[in-house]
């Protein structure tokens, strides 16, 4: 148990270290690929849309849809990650919390209630504390 831990914590870290400073651009860097790098830091096999496949919200949605998905939760869901209640996330779990167009923003659990992920106000991904939350997954 105490490996598994490590091991999460430090694929949440090098998420964290890779989009830190990376701005904000739907389709290339957002929250998608931020989960999906996370993810597969922690061996899970991920598949996503070209990058630059989409770059609006509007797009993603179209994007989802053709891809079967009715939302953001789903083709998390459609992973196989297990949901869990977002109270339980522990460090390098996915959170998903409210996001424009009704879209949700996944985030990374850093521990402690907190979660890395992207902010309108911040240049890159940054460490935040939530007080909303749409749902999470153990990953």
């Amino acid at each position: 148990m105490a490996d598994e831990m490590v091991r999460r914590r430090d694929a949440a870290q090098a998420t964290l270290n890779r989009f830190k400073d990376v701005p904000l651009r739907l389709g290339r860097n957002d929250c998608v690929r931020m989960a999906a790098y996370h993810l597969r830091k922690l061996g899970h096999r991920v598949k996503l849309p070209a990058s630059g496949s989409y770059a609006s919200a509007k797009a993603g949605k179209k994007l989802l849809a053709a891809m079967g998905h009715a939302d953001l939760a789903a083709a998390v869901d459609a992973h196989g990650l297990e949901r869990i209640p977002p109270a339980a996330a522990v460090v390098g779990d996915i959170v998903m919390l409210p996001g424009e167009e009704g879209l949700g923003a996944l985030c990374v659990a850093m521990g402690n209630g907190r979660v890395v992920g992207y902010h309108q106000d911040a240049r890159g991904a940054v460490v935040m504390q939530p007080t909303e939350f749409e749902a999470a997954w153990r990953a």
